[in-house]
């Protein structure tokens, strides 16, 4: 008889990474394989494919497979296609129909930032909530929405990019081609972009002003914070409040019960969370204030992905 597990698969722009979890969260297994992003769609699942047949046969053990869970960049839920992600060289995916050359499990696929939402529902900080959103700060902003314990779609599978909502209608240059954008503030780059705007706006002694751009990151902008780093805490203060104005917005159309923040940036802790809440009750409408926590992500950030891929099927087959 064996185990039921799936396999939860997360694309990345660099790496893809796997893993066979059981409905509790635990992993039996995973790796991962270089994604190479300017080969077709279907030479990575081969080789992924190629690889977790020869990762079974080592492990040695009893169980049945009963789905897959994908997580991808521009992944649309309702078609489980990705289309035209911008950090890989593959316009329109059917992934079902590449998929179902080497399986016959049901398989469920939607954005990173929506399998992190269901993986903080079955496995982080959103156990036993049924309206929350989560934010991804990482190389961009993400984020998935849930409301009644559903991830919110939308009619064409795509809805939640709170990312992309506009800040300043005139403000940076968004990779997505337009101006303004959330992420271009609120994220990894985004407060490397903070902190260039502020060096060059201020004085104060700052230990930043010796990196290049390209040696700058957000861990030594969050280390530089810390040590009392003025210009460090005015870019963590600018970012906090822009994310606290835009999470108002958020919580006026869902309500949320929490909003959980995730990834490389919310790793900053309370230099992020603290101001973020502060700034979010100014701006919220006085009916939603002092009801809605912040809170850091509970998801082991190494196989999160995974785990959010893995909650994502299991989350479909217990709606069947």
């Amino acid at each position: 008889m064996g185990i039921n597990l799936v396999l939860g698969i997360d694309v990345g722009g660099t790496n893809t990474v796997f893993g066979l979890i059981d409905k509790e969260g635990k992993d039996y297994l995973i790796d991962s394989i270089p994604t190479n992003r300017t080969q077709p769609a279907e030479d990575l699942f081969v080789r992924l494919f190629q690889k977790y047949n020869q990762r079974v046969k080592e492990l040695n053990l009893e169980f049945n497979l009963v789905g897959i869970g994908i997580g991808a960049p521009n992944a649309n839920y309702y078609k489980k296609t990705i289309e035209y992600p911008p950090n890989l060289n593959w316009g329109f995916v059917e992934i079902e129909k590449i998929i179902g050359k080497f399986f016959s499990q049901p398989v469920a696929l939607t954005n990173d930032a929506n399998a992190a939402a269901i993986g903080e529902m079955y496995y982080g900080a959103a156990k036993g909530m049924k309206d929350f959103i989560v934010i991804t700060l990482g190389t961009g902003l993400g984020s998935g929405i849930v409301v009644d314990g559903n991830l919110v779609y939308g009619h064409d599978g795509f809805a939640g990019e709170i990312g992309h909502t506009v800040v300043f209608p005139d403000g940076r240059e968004c990779g997505c081609g337009k101006k303004g954008c959330l992420e271009t503030y609120v994220s990894a780059p985004g407060i490397k972009r903070t902190v260039f705007e502020l060096l060059s706006k201020y004085n104060y002694e700052s230990k930043l002003r010796n990196l290049s751009y390209s040696e700058l990151d957000a861990k030594l902008i969050t280390d530089a914070a810390l040590e009392g780093d003025k210009i460090a805490l005015e870019a963590f203060d600018f970012t906090s409040k822009i994310l606290g104005m835009k999470l108002a917005d958020a919580v006026a159309h869902t309500s949320p019960e929490a909003i959980i923040l995730f990834g490389g940036l919310a790793n900053a802790g309370d230099l992020l969370i603290v101001p973020t809440k502060k700034y979010m009750e100014e701006y919220l409408f006085h009916v939603f204030r002092n009801k809605v926590k912040i809170l850091k992500s509970e998801l082991n950030e190494g196989k999160s992905a995974v785990l959010g891929a893995a909650a994502l099927i299991w989350h479909e087959l217990n709606k069947q």
